[in-house]
């Protein structure tokens, strides 16, 4: 058997490795990219529009297709997360608190560029895992349950207090705000409208996408109309961008590159969990970890690693689940699995025995992508930044009109537009205050799972009789409470012992 595998896995490298293949791998990254990094086109909305396409394909041809677009579409949203404070997709949130500030002191390349290793890096590792492992690792998912993703939500959630220990009291305040706006739409529990004010659109709730188009995009149009700057940021191209930007990377953030690949991979096999938890955790982790943890979200190059390893990472853990045992673990692993059965290939245990060859030429040639990647990226990367030296007047009705469109083509509904401009007025309201839409945009991502997770806990509880057996004595559910706890009070516990230190002295 174990033959068989490595024969199957150096046949998919062959296979991946033709002409055709690759071309359609740089096709596919190129797109995707320029996909990602458009306010509103999702790396979910990019793979399902070109799925019809494979169609026509051979099936291991038309994975190779939509994974090429999957990775590029991931990191493409880094772009304008660093160029112009908007995540072009909801995995990049975390990657604008240190990749803006990066732009504002004219380091924009090295960001750029650090994005684009740090993606590469997070992909390979998450495919590796993928690619050794993802049979025991698809059972090990199913340990997770509906208490345990609502303690997952709660350790990300206690992440707005170590993101704001330059005032805790308005992160949370943003967090809050956040978990509000999730709230409106159906009650899960009792399924009867909540906050709609009898609008009956509103039943649907707020949808993610078009609320962050608005906490960034939006926002972000009034604040440069206010700052009446001719340029977002300045912009110099580095001289010996490449050997800078690896040194940077050797230097301070081979450990981080490690522990975010292993967290991306890691949720990435929760389902339903995806790239926004996994950057948000990780860039967090990288943190904390840090000595000198008040540097992130001034601009430096170890939050955009944290982030972009972490998400990029996610692909190859959500899959994990979704081939060994049919169940997705992300909506584009969704997308990706209906391109499957279109293809008469059945994921599950016995995926590898039946359909083996296609199987692992689309493993492998998610491997080689993020080679591609790295390639493709590296050519495009002086393009992107290229729209630093646009004046702002024309930047503004541009992502103006780009955000407009996105938001619009979710689900072809006006609401979605009106709710991407008064989520956008609320930010920057905000943002006069000192509260980031950076809280307010975890806690909008977070809650509705959390909520989902908690009432479905509560009727097993119900069921079973006791909530505290459910809720909090899985070994797992202890785990992430701890973690929770560490989580909340790390910030106190660092400013007490940095105190104790600075008094010993």
């Amino acid at each position: 058997m174990e033959t068989s595998v490595v024969d199957l896995i150096v046949a998919g490298f062959i296979n991946c490795l033709a002409p055709y293949h690759l071309l359609l791998m740089v096709l596919g990254v190129a797109g995707g990219i320029i996909a990602g990094a458009l306010p509103g086109i999702t790396a979910t909305m990019a793979v399902a529009l070109l799925v019809p396409i494979t169609f026509v394909m051979e099936p291991a041809s038309g994975l190779v297709l939509l994974g090429a677009i999957w990775s590029g579409a991931v990191y493409g949203g880094s772009n304008a997360a660093i160029l112009l404070n908007i995540p072009g997709t909801p995995s990049s949130i975390a990657t604008t608190f240190d990749g803006y500030p990066m732009t504002r002191k004219g380091e924009a390349d090295v960001a750029l560029l650090t994005s684009l290793i740090s993606s590469a890096i997070g992909g390979v590792v998450g495919i590796i895992v993928l690619l050794t492992l993802f049979a025991p690792l698809a059972e090990v998912s199913l340990k997770f349950g509906k208490p345990e993703y609502f303690w997952l939500c709660i350790f990300g959630l206690t992440t707005i207090s170590a993101m704001s220990s330059g005032n805790v009291v308005k992160g949370l305040a943003g967090g809050a705000i956040g978990l509000l706006i999730g709230t409106i739409g159906l009650d899960p529990a009792a399924g009867v409208p909540r906050f709609t004010f009898g609008y009956q659109p509103l039943v649907q709730g707020i949808q993610l996408v078009p609320a962050l188009i608005g906490f960034f995009a939006f926002s972000q149009v009034l604040s440069l109309v206010e700052s009446n700057e001719r340029f977002i940021a300045s912009y110099r191209q580095t001289a010996g961008l490449v050997s800078k930007t690896v040194s940077a990377l050797k230097a301070k953030c081979i450990a981080i590159l490690v522990r975010s690949s292993v967290i991306g991979t890691v949720i990435g096999m929760l389902p339903g969990a995806g790239g926004p938890i996994a950057s948000i955790i990780a860039y967090n982790e990288a943190r904390r970890w840090d000595k000198d943890h008040n540097k992130y979200g001034k601009g430096v190059v170890e939050g955009v690693a944290a982030s972009e390893s972490a998400n990029n990472a996610v692909i190859g853990g959500s899959l994990i689940p979704m081939m060994g045992l049919g169940i997705p673990g992300c909506p584009v692993a969704a997308v990706v699995m209906g391109g499957l059965l279109a293809h008469g290939i059945i994921p599950g245990s016995k995926l590898l025995v039946e359909s083996g060859d296609v199987a692992y030429t689309f493993i492998t040639s998610l491997l080689v992508v993020n080679f591609v990647m790295v390639v493709v990226g590296y050519f495009m990367l002086r393009l992107a930044a290229n729209i630093l030296r646009v004046p702002a007047y024309y930047v503004g009705p541009i992502v103006l009109a780009l955000s407009s469109i996105g938001s619009y083509a979710l689900s072809n509904s006006i609401l979605d537009v009106t709710v991407m401009i008064l989520c956008g007025i609320l930010a920057y309201l905000c943002s006069k205050v000192g509260i980031d839409p950076g809280p307010i945009s975890l806690g909008l991502v977070l809650g509705p799972i959390a909520e989902d997770a908690l009432t479905t806990s509560l009727v097993i509880a119900k069921a079973t009789g006791s909530v505290v057996q459910v809720l909090f004595l899985s070994p797992l559910s202890i785990l992430l409470i701890l973690l929770s706890i560490l989580s909340a009070f790390s910030p106190l516990l660092i400013a007490k012992i940095k105190s104790q230190t600075t008094e010993g002295r």
